[in-house]
């Protein structure tokens, strides 16, 4: 079994492109801490990502975002690039499709073995399994004995976390496994730019570039499979979260609306009230209640 460990440090940059030139057979564990600290990754790539200590920014072609401590991401896309703004102690195992691949056989024929850009928070199990990988820099003679098995049960750990994507896949179009794999990516390189910005209201036409589809197209394939349009996705996320800052946050309801992207407060709160059947204000009088009977018991 072939991984290379790097470790980088305060304001070090790693940039595995040239690897991906190199040698096509070969993860990489990559154990990174302190501030300003940079890793490149090449496009297509597979990559865990897992932030055990401080939020770790990721920057892909067509969006930014923060990973919470304790959170996996999984990608598997555009060229991907980290840093860290404040202190943050992180991994991520990564390496291309022909490096992966003998760790990930096994999985249901329908299916295949490839894993889907997945993020959530991460299984026990493994972040136990990644950090045991990091630290088998010090230890060839275990990382050659035990790596190969603990790389197969991260996989099929992996593979049961997107169980319920997984059972998606036959509803992509496609006549072939890779066909339906590659128009389920698509689907979730939307999905991700939708999850990436809830305070903006994405043109329609933006999205189906990102999945080259015309927007006709992408509004009834991503139908077919998610049981829901694009914008319905949209406006459940966004409904999710003014019941969140609502009901879990003292903002005023002027800063959610502008933090949601509505246009005026008016329109919030009919919104509100027709996803909820209450108003954002009876919604925070019953959490207060909740509440109180909570510590008066």
């Amino acid at each position: 079994m072939s991984v290379q460990h790097h470790r980088i440090h305060f304001a070090e940059h790693l940039d595995l492109s040239a690897a991906a030139v190199r040698d096509g057979s070969t993860l990489h564990m990559v154990r990174a801490s302190g501030r300003a600290v940079q890793l490149d990754l090449p496009p297509n790539w597979l990559s865990l990502w897992l932030p055990l200590r401080g939020p770790l920014r990721l920057e892909a072609a067509d969006s930014a975002w923060d990973l919470a401590p304790g959170h996996l991401q999984v990608w598997r896309d555009s060229r991907l690039r980290s840093s860290a703004r404040g202190p943050c102690w992180w991994l991520c195992l990564c390496g291309p499709d022909t490096a992966w691949k003998p760790h990930l056989d096994g999985a249901p024929q329908a299916q295949g073995n490839d894993l889907f850009p997945w993020e959530g928070a991460a299984p026990r199990e493994a972040s136990r399994l990644l950090v045991r990988l990091g630290r088998l820099d010090a230890r060839p003679n275990e990382l050659s004995a035990n790596g190969p098995t603990l790389l197969r049960t991260l996989g099929a750990l992996l593979r049961d976390e997107q169980r319920d994507l997984l059972e998606r896949l036959p509803r992509c179009s496609g006549r072939t496994l890779r066909r339906r794999q590659q128009t389920l990516l698509r689907l979730l390189r939307v999905q991700h730019l939708i999850r990436r910005h809830p305070d903006v209201r994405l043109d329609l036409g933006r999205l189906a570039r990102s999945a080259s589809y015309s927007p006709c197209h992408l509004i009834r394939i991503y139908r077919e499979v998610f049981d829901e349009t694009p914008t319905e996705y949209a406006a459940r996320l966004r409904s999710d979260r003014a019941w969140r800052m609502v009901r879990d946050t003292r903002m005023p309801v002027c800063e959610i609306t502008e933090a949601l992207g509505f246009e005026s407060q008016s329109a919030f709160c009919r919104a509100f009230k027709n996803s909820f059947g209450v108003t954002a204000t009876q919604a925070r009088r019953a959490e207060s209640a909740r509440i109180a009977r909570g510590r008066a018991a």
